[in-house]
């Protein structure tokens, strides 16, 4: 792949208000290119770390969406909104919260950890029959929503400011912070919706280095801020080949390779520069996604 920034991975620090979309739209203007996608929707009332794939590096995004993340959340405890967070209208109030304290927080905070049963929030982008939930939702539809099987892999109580209550959670991709809230207040029977929200990171990836977003306008910021595909996948198993097996591959052809116990994508190389994203089986290595110059 080529190393300029039309083929490039930028991580984006998104304020609160702008949509994910609309991150990608100042994107695909400050850099005269339309082929943008980002890895993981942000909600706009949300901020923080939002990854953009840039020209054919937008083939990675699947590859890049689909590890853990972590964030940081304040929720208020004795109130439920129809979208819960902070943007919806309220549902219901409850007292009890009052008596409430942080061992008692942390015990409920516990029950959390590990493979989870989550019901998605009726606001969200999950589709039902081609359509956004939150779209049906906003019409006044009934939304029927299955629940979804994630991980949190931790889950912890950074403050304690009754009612508000602030979290730290690292979990798999297509978990709700929004959702975990509701089910926190309810596992304390008091309710509970979201109030704040920031990505701060996705496996490697820190907010820390990412891209203001007003820097986006600033070409010299977007250059040194560019990912080279390859260093974007530090977290797959890496392949570098010689010329001739760098030919086949881009063919679409399997080349000999033995196989080193690793399973799963392969991110493939040839001087440096990422060739494909390749999978072992059967004592050959096989192209998945190939990047042909």
């Amino acid at each position: 792949m080529n190393e300029s920034p039309s083929d490039c991975i930028l991580s984006v620090d998104k304020p609160e208000g702008p949509t994910s979309h609309d991150v990608v739209q100042a994107a695909r203007k400050a850099l005269s290119q339309r082929r943008i996608g980002h890895t993981g929707t942000l909600d706009p009332f949300a901020s923080g770390l939002l990854l953009l794939c840039v020209g054919r590096a937008t083939r990675l995004a699947e590859y890049l969406g689909a590890l853990d993340k972590t964030y940081e959340a304040v929720a208020v405890l004795g109130r439920t909104t129809d979208t819960l967070d902070r943007e919806g209208a309220l549902v219901e109030e409850r007292s009890g919260w009052e008596s409430l304290d942080a061992a008692r927080i942390g015990d409920a905070l516990a029950g959390f950890r590990g493979d989870i049963e989550q019901m998605p929030p009726q606001y969200s982008a999950k589709k039902v029959g081609g359509v956004a939930a939150h779209r049906i939702a906003r019409r006044g539809g009934s939304v029927e929503l299955a629940a979804s099987r994630v991980s949190v892999y931790s889950i912890e109580l950074t403050e304690v400011d009754l009612p508000r209550i602030g979290l730290r959670v690292r979990c798999s991709t297509g978990t709700y912070i929004r959702a975990l809230a509701r089910d926190i207040g309810e596992t304390l029977g008091v309710g509970a919706h979201l109030v704040s929200l920031r990505r701060t990171a996705m496996g490697r990836f820190s907010v820390e280095r990412a891209l203001p977003f007003d820097a986006l306008a600033d070409p010299d910021a977007v250059r040194a801020a560019a990912l080279d595909p390859l260093d974007a996948l530090g977290h797959l198993p890496t392949l570098a080949v010689d010329s001739a097996a760098a030919a086949r591959l881009l063919h679409g052809g399997s080349v000999p390779c033995a196989d080193e116990g690793l399973r799963g994508p392969v991110a493939v190389s040839h001087d440096g520069v990422l060739l494909a994203i390749g999978e072992w089986s059967e004592g050959a290595l096989h192209p998945r996604k190939v990047f042909a110059e």
